[in-house]
């Protein structure tokens, strides 16, 4: 095989990556945003799709958020695969960030104010998963309003970057094709 490795990465090597990539963040990151400008569809899908993705990484279903942004990219009608891609909003880093703000702001709707994340975040930590799940509540509904300013945001980026890389495409294609036609 051309690129396959002559020793197979070990788990903890391939977690590793996972969470701290192995060159740099801003080569991940350049590979996300070509990989999102260069998919098919309008920039409406493009971006519909992306948006669903950062909404639904607010939510704190970690294991069901692809398939749930596939889905609602599916009833947007947005790009599926860009949906998978705007779900990485929500990563290692990102999400402590994203837990204890979607919980404030849940709290706050639901009590008006009165919230102490931080000491309620510590305590978490020895809880079983049957003590967890009230905590969810809150999260679900702080999810909802931080996630849609979330998806607005990534929905504007993304939808001008779409754009504009299609449009410079699709002049770089003509200008070819009438280079060629004059030959």
């Amino acid at each position: 095989m051309l690129f396959k490795r002559r020793e197979r990465a070990t788990f903890g090597e391939r977690f590793r990556v996972w969470l701290w990539p192995r060159v740099s963040w801003r080569r991940s990151a350049t590979y996300f945003t070509k990989r999102t400008l260069r998919l098919s569809g309008t920039p409406y899908a493009i971006a519909m799709g992306c948006a669903a993705g950062a909404f639904v990484s607010f939510t704190p279903f970690l294991g069901l958020h692809f398939i749930i942004a596939i889905v609602l990219a599916w009833l947007l009608r947005g790009n599926l695969v860009a949906g998978a891609l705007g779900t990485f909003v929500g990563n290692p880093l990102s999400f402590p960030l994203i837990w204890v703000s979607t919980y404030e702001v849940g709290e706050f709707i639901r009590q008006g104010g009165n919230t102490d994340a931080p000491a309620l975040l510590k305590e978490a930590s020895g809880l079983s998963f049957g003590d967890i799940v009230p905590l969810l509540e809150p999260m679900m509904i702080g999810a909802i309003p931080l996630g849609l300013i979330a998806g607005g945001i990534v929905y504007f980026l993304v939808y001008k970057a779409v754009l504009t890389y299609q449009e410079a495409r699709r002049a770089r294609l003509e200008s070819r094709r009438a280079v060629g036609a004059a030959q």
